[in-house]
């Protein structure tokens, strides 16, 4: 049985955000490897696949994380305990109160229906949910521009290396993103697709947990900006794609988007023929067969989910046959709201 924590007078604090299905552009978002290719943008939309952030205060100093989707957690006798620790069952919590620094005792709580190195950016997206939460409890009154800088640069701490920005966006707006990155910042524009489109024309799989992306993307970053011609070239296609699939989206041009979810999905090979497994080929083929009209892997690969773009009307076909090949097909609804920020008495 879990102990009865002494609770506080005080609202328990709710913070939900949902993650997120990459189409085009990933990578590029890492600062500052955009700026070296004006017009970069990246295209993402937002899936009812929710992260949450619950805050119970309670009496004293103590600090209590609880994971409940990984069923970890560790205690603290206070904040300057906690502040006092280098390494952590939970660092993604335990970063952001460091950065928070409460002067109240709580018990945070954190959860994620995203499986396990799914590539649909759940860390990011918990990452957001519980800087609201924690933004709430000690007071802080920040911008959603606000949480993302904060959100993103923790993470960065937490994972040792550079992270992009364009998983944060999802989580916070919800819907279809085109995020501009440009040397004035970054900007994110609604994409005018209608959620039904897209959710009668995608099929999201997953195949099992990845290696870690951000070491994949280090690799890549580190070779950019080494001045590797081919890396920079690539980047350059990247770039284009994600433009011209921003342009097919908004005009509802499918036969486009397919041919340039191909284009994305062949440069990401060759740029990295760890991205694919003998998995994901199985699930591609299986899903061709039966109208699928194009695929990529979310995230960085290795593993974790694949988007599949199918012909409308074939959604169930394509799914049934993605299970059969092996891989575990997950419910797919267009998040029409991001971040959502509650308190309850």
């Amino acid at each position: 049985m879990r102990e009865k924590l002494p609770l506080a007078s005080g609202p328990l604090i709710i913070a939900q955000a949902p993650c997120r299905v990459d189409l085009a552009g990933g990578t590029v978002d890492l600062w500052p490897l955009y700026l070296f290719h004006p017009g970069a943008l990246t295209l993402n939309f937002a899936v009812n696949v929710v992260t949450t952030c619950r805050i119970t205060p309670i009496r004293g100093k103590h600090i209590h994380l609880r994971s409940l989707d990984t069923r970890r957690e560790e205690q603290f006798s206070s904040f300057d305990a906690l502040a006092a620790t280098s390494r952590f069952r939970l660092p993604l919590a335990a970063q952001l109160i460091k950065f928070f620094a409460p002067k109240e005792g709580l018990l945070l709580e954190t959860d994620s229906e995203s499986p396990a190195g799914a590539g649909i950016s759940g860390s990011s997206a918990l990452m957001i949910a519980a800087t609201a939460a924690l933004a709430r409890f000690t007071n802080r009154h920040l911008s959603l521009e606000q949480m993302r800088v904060i959100a993103q640069n923790v993470e960065a701490q937490i994972i040792g290396v550079p992270t992009g920005c364009q998983d944060y966006y999802p989580a916070l707006y919800g819907g279809v993103s085109a995020i501009h990155l440009d040397a004035d910042g970054i900007h994110r524009e609604t994409v005018p697709v209608p959620p039904e489109e897209i959710e009668s024309r995608f099929v999201l799989s997953y195949t099992g947990a990845p290696r870690q992306s951000g070491i994949n993307n280090w690799e890549v970053f580190k070779a950019h900006i080494n001045g590797d011609k081919r890396v920079f070239r690539n980047f350059e296609q990247i770039v284009s794609i994600a433009r011209d699939m921003r342009a097919a989206l908004a005009h509802g041009d499918w036969e486009a988007v397919a041919r340039l979810l191909r284009q994305e999905w062949k440069l990401r090979r060759s740029n990295a023929p760890g991205i694919t497994t003998p998995l994901i080929d199985k699930l591609i083929a299986a899903a061709l067969k039966h109208g699928g009209r194009a695929a990529k892997v979310c995230g960085a690969g290795g593993g974790g989910c694949v988007i599949f773009l199918v012909e409308k009307g074939s959604a169930s076909r394509v799914a049934t046959a993605i299970g059969d090949a092996g891989g575990r097909v997950l419910p797919l609804q267009v998040a029409r709201d991001g971040l959502a920020l509650s308190s309850e008495t």
